[in-house]
């Protein structure tokens, strides 16, 4: 048996992991879905929500976009992560199952610029991340 979490609103997977106010986990077992339930995080965010979805047995999370230190944070956790994903939360779990969940390659957004101590979202009112693009040197661009 293993538990699959996704960032959750309204059955999308949710696009900023260190703001997400839900999980759907899912346990599946033979590649198939056992059981699903919606969780609240309580108010935790960032860094501190990889320690609450280890608490919870998560072995998998699939997520929109993600920072360096969340990853570091699941990375250190051991929950595997599939990011960059985007559109409907039962579908995604569905193609990780069935081995055919494709990861976008450009998922690191960088909110805090530690040295100028700029800040800056990449969600917009819907709280989606879809519409940018990131890299090293100047962070994240809205397309």
């Amino acid at each position: 048996m293993i538990k699959i979490a996704c960032t959750y609103e309204n059955g999308e997977i949710f696009q900023h992991f260190g703001h997400t106010e839900q999980f759907k986990i899912y346990e599946a077992d033979s590649g198939e879905v056992k059981s699903s339930r919606i969780v609240n995080t309580e108010g935790s965010g960032h860094g501190a929500l990889a320690g609450f979805l280890k608490d919870l047995g998560v072995n998998i999370l699939i997520c929109g976009g993600i920072g360096g230190g969340a990853k570091r944070a699941l990375d250190d956790a051991g929950i595997e992560l599939y990011a960059g994903i985007i559109g409907d939360a039962n579908t995604a779990v569905s193609a990780y199952l069935n081995g055919t969940l494709v990861q976008k390659s450009e998922v690191n957004c960088s909110h805090h610029d530690r040295e100028s101590g700029e800040h800056h979202s990449c969600h917009d009112s819907d709280k989606s991340c879809e519409n940018h693009s990131c890299d090293g040197e100047h962070g994240c661009r809205h397309n």
